[in-house]
């Protein structure tokens, strides 16, 4: 049974005394034994941590209860994923202007989300290929190129943007193509399609959901029906199978947080 356990996660909620917090937030890490990234931004955090059982649930408490986030972060949610090795070489704690970069301050999911569907409904709707009113499924991979080239769903449209921060301009190029449609966003773990999915609803895209959890709860809950290939994640392990297996199991240098 591999010993190392995976957590990826993140929450948009106003954050202030971002250094302290980052001194805290490393601190309790480092106590715990974890290795990997950890975002801060004034909009909240991003987490990609692996280590023992027991150190990544001291972690999570403290995240949750503890005293330098008090309960702002009591409703986090994590996914988890299990393998051989910590995928991570050191820990690194960032303050960063935005936890996922879009260079739209405006969009600030914290006030309020755009809708998003759950991952039962999705297959309903993919084997359907149309949602319940009968209209046209799209499913939107908002991630970059390089990582829709590891897996994506079938069919799925692909903008082959670079950098999410070309994400709203992609949106302006195309917004005709999706008129009349269902419009399913998704990417790795959620973060992306909180601010896309507000983004193309404040453009004036009538039905846009965002996949709740992303690819990696889709595959926690419904093995994967549908995508195709792997998914792309930014540690040593490169990517993961619908059973959440890593594709290469070993140690690297971390990679920045998406």
């Amino acid at each position: 049974m591999p010993a190392v356990v995976n957590i990826a996660a993140y929450r948009f909620v106003s954050l202030d005394d971002l250094p302290a917090l980052q001194r805290a937030a490393r601190e309790r890490a480092q106590a715990c034994g974890l290795k990997g990234t950890v975002l801060l931004a004034p909009e909240g955090i991003n987490l990609f941590l692996a280590g023992a059982r027991a150190g990544i649930d001291a972690w999570l408490d403290w995240l949750r209860h503890g005293p330098a986030f008090g309960e702002r972060l009591a409703g986090i949610e994590v996914k988890e994923s299990l393998s051989d090795h910590v995928p991570f070489r050191k820990l690194l704690v960032k303050v960063k202007r935005e936890i996922i970069r879009m260079d739209h301050p405006t969009i600030r999911p914290e006030a309020g989300r755009a809708p998003a569907v759950d991952a039962r409904t999705v297959v309903r709707w993919l084997r359907q290929g149309r949602d319940d009113a009968g209209r046209e499924l799209v499913m939107l991979d908002t991630r970059n190129a390089f990582e829709v080239d590891e897996g994506t769903f079938r069919g799925a449209v692909d903008w082959r943007i670079s950098k999410f921060t070309e994400f709203p301009a992609a949106v302006e190029a195309h917004r005709a193509e999706l008129e009349g449609k269902t419009v399913v966003s998704f990417c790795t773990g959620g973060i992306r399609c909180e601010k896309a999915a507000i983004y193309m609803a404040e453009a004036g895209i009538e039905r846009i959901y965002q996949l709740e959890g992303g690819i990696l709860k889709y595959f926690e809950e419904t093995g994967g029906e549908g995508f195709e290939g792997s998914c792309f994640v930014f540690d040593g392990r490169e990517a993961l199978d619908p059973a959440l297996r890593p594709r290469l199991d070993r140690p690297a240098e971390p990679a920045e947080a998406p």
